[in-house]
């Protein structure tokens, strides 16, 4: 069994918490241009539609393409904004799971982690179920 890592230094926490606030305006950002110019989220690809065209359904392959990217960017924007709550709480860094710190590595790579390498792996076998096999 490998050691835990340490908590996070109050330097790290502070570039951590920097990071996410540079990545929550630059999604806020992305989301206010990908939603730009129609009040119905639900038409954002019907504006890609070239006008002389009545193929609908390139239209609605745009726009299910288009919400299918909005959506990721409002999931990500959201666990951005849950991990600078964290932070505020004073929890940020820690396991959701175990409750074990987050190593900095990997809080680096995805600031908005909630669990550390061996939970999330956990996870993410618990998710993708049996093995299939061959018949």
């Amino acid at each position: 069994m490998t050691p835990s890592p340490a908590p996070l230094t109050a330097a790290e926490r502070r570039d951590l918490q920097a990071l996410l606030v540079e990545r929550q305006r630059h999604l806020r950002g992305e989301i206010k241009a990908h939603l730009r110019g129609t009040g119905d989220s639900g038409v954002v690809g019907l504006s890609s539609v070239p006008a002389e065209t009545d193929d609908w359904g390139v239209g609605d392959e745009l726009a299910a393409r288009d919400i299918a990217e909005a959506k990721q960017l409002l999931s990500e924007l959201a666990d951005v904004e849950a991990a600078l709550a964290r932070s505020a709480a004073g929890t940020y860094g820690e396991c959701v799971d175990c409750g074990e710190p987050i190593a900095p590595a990997r809080l680096r790579a995805y600031p908005a982690a909630t669990r550390c390498i061996a939970c999330q792996g956990a996870l993410e076998k618990r998710e993708a179920g049996p093995p299939l096999t061959a018949v």
